[in-house]
């Protein structure tokens, strides 16, 4: 993964409980990286240690830690440079949530290395969508349920989701059930 989600794995943590407890999770997930660069490729494999490190030092699911991290991802790359790239992608929750594939597609043009995930939505009625994602990478699908809460709240949506299919559970892809409205 890219060091811009490093950073904003240090960042949340930082804001919310402290320098001294991200040096602790650092140290409990072996990561002597003293600044992670933005643009720069490191191994999904130092992110999974952090997270895993963190729910350790916070007493937090990984699950849990992987979904406010999504939450807080949406607001953080707003405030890195992207915010522009993400007003392009949506007006709203649903305009947004189609558009996540181009979204992506625009930001491998700065991110060479880039392995997104892909997004296929589908409206079930006027205010439910069904949201299949698929990743080369495991275990991310709790981050979706945050990124979909943290666009809710960036759109000022109400945003219900559910996670109907796990590929942890033998499925080919992870499913979630999306109930919307603007507030």
């Amino acid at each position: 993964m890219y060091g811009l989600v490093n950073k904003a794995i240090q960042n949340m943590v930082c804001s919310r409980f402290g320098e001294d407890i991200w040096e602790t999770i650092k140290h409990k997930a072996e990561v002597n990286i003293d600044a992670f660069i933005s643009m720069e490729s490191y191994p999904d494999d130092v992110t999974h240690r952090l997270v895993y490190a963190a729910s350790l030092v916070l007493e937090i699911s990984p699950q849990e830690i992987l979904q406010a991290f999504g939450e807080y991802w949406v607001l953080y790359t707003a405030t890195e440079g992207y915010g522009q790239m993400l007003e392009m992608a949506g007006s709203d929750l649903s305009e947004f949530l189609h558009n996540l594939d181009n979204l992506h597609a625009r930001v491998g043009l700065s991110f060479p290395n880039l392995k997104p995930p892909s997004f296929e939505c589908t409206e079930m009625d006027e205010d439910i969508m069904q949201l299949n994602y698929q990743s080369t990478r495991e275990g991310l699908s709790p981050m979706v349920l945050g990124l979909v809460k943290g666009l809710g709240t960036r759109f000022n949506t109400e945003v219900e989701i559910v996670q109907t299919q796990n590929r942890d559970e033998g499925f080919d892809h992870d499913e979630f059930s999306i109930r919307y409205k603007k507030r």
